[in-house]
């Protein structure tokens, strides 16, 4: 359950109770699925609540307004603050934020729209992959041409595809797809990134076909930290036979290992690989036990 009589969330400049932040039905972002957002997590530290890289996704919210031009009039640190008090009001530390910015206004016109509207939104929510290592199959299904959408840009109506593409996985017994590129490259999952190790290595999809995640890249700061040689690059799927281990990572995943990809099998236990040491120092970092030069947490509670 996402949300209680008790709920509150923000809704265009107020606090209200979560049942009652509504949307018209002729709203043009519920017919078109013109809307942006982000996916945020909070957790308690020895200091306090914290939310984690609150900083760069809200500036990447600001950067998928302008790509599909919906105005924000709200700074980082107002959303960031705005943020605290939806936790401070609900009672939550270790939580999951959801902001979504949305054109409320009845407008059926294919132009942007001249307002927006901002929700943000709180709930507990656990690892959204789950604990257990993930059985994944290479999607009949590509992400989009980076050239008819920006795929930077974390708007609502590209995870029709997402929801496509994972529905049809586990309609075949997989726990979660993996999706190609238009050239037949392996991009991404339906809402996580993806790694695998070879020879000591970490390798990933580099910039084009993929939403260049903030989990993803705090990993691959952690990994060169580590002295990790780490490769952004394309590969196809049957280069991940010579792969020893895999993971995904991703907001509200977290990090996740990923034990096989159709019928290949990665035979490193993931506790001994790269990918689990690495999930070992991001919760260690994002609970506020170690401290990382280039990954920190940002913003203040109030």
């Amino acid at each position: 359950m996402y949300y209680s009589s008790n709920t509150v969330a923000f809704l265009d400049g107020e606090f209200v109770p979560a049942e009652q932040a509504t949307c018209g039905v002729y709203a043009q972002s519920l017919h078109y699925g013109y809307a942006v957002f982000e996916g945020i997590r909070a957790y308690g530290t020895p200091a306090g609540t914290r939310i984690f890289k609150a900083e760069e996704h809200y500036q990447r919210l600001q950067y998928s307004c302008r790509c599909v031009g919906l105005p924000l009039e709200y700074s980082v640190e107002e959303l960031t603050r705005i943020s605290y008090e939806v936790l401070e009001r609900n009672h939550l530390t270790d939580a999951y934020i959801r902001p979504l910015v949305y054109a409320a206004t009845p407008n059926m016109s294919l132009k942007a729209a001249n307002r927006s509207n901002l929700l943000i939104a709180v709930w507990e929510w656990g690892k959204y992959l789950g604990d257990q290592l993930l059985r994944l199959t290479v999607s009949p299904y590509e992400r989009p041409n980076p050239k008819a959408v920006p795929i930077e840009a974390k708007v609502a109506g590209h995870y029709v595809n997402s929801i496509i593409a994972s529905t049809e996985a586990k309609q075949r017994g997989y726990d979660e797809a993996l999706l190609l590129d238009l050239h037949g490259y392996v991009a991404e999952g339906p809402g996580a990134n993806f790694f695998f190790e070879r020879n000591g290595e970490l390798y990933t999809a580099p910039q084009g076909s993929i939403l260049r995640g903030i989990t993803r890249n705090t990993v691959l700061d952690l990994a060169r930290e580590a002295g990790i040689p780490v490769h952004e690059q394309l590969f196809r799927p049957e280069e991940l036979r010579t792969a020893s281990a895999a993971f995904m990572t991703g907001t509200a995943a977290e990090v996740i290992g990923v034990a096989s990809v159709d019928d290949i099998v990665f035979e490193k236990p993931f506790q001994h690989s790269i990918g689990g040491m690495l999930a070992s120092h991001y919760q260690a970092l994002v609970t506020g036990q170690a401290v990382s030069r280039s990954a920190s947490f940002a913003g203040q509670p109030r």
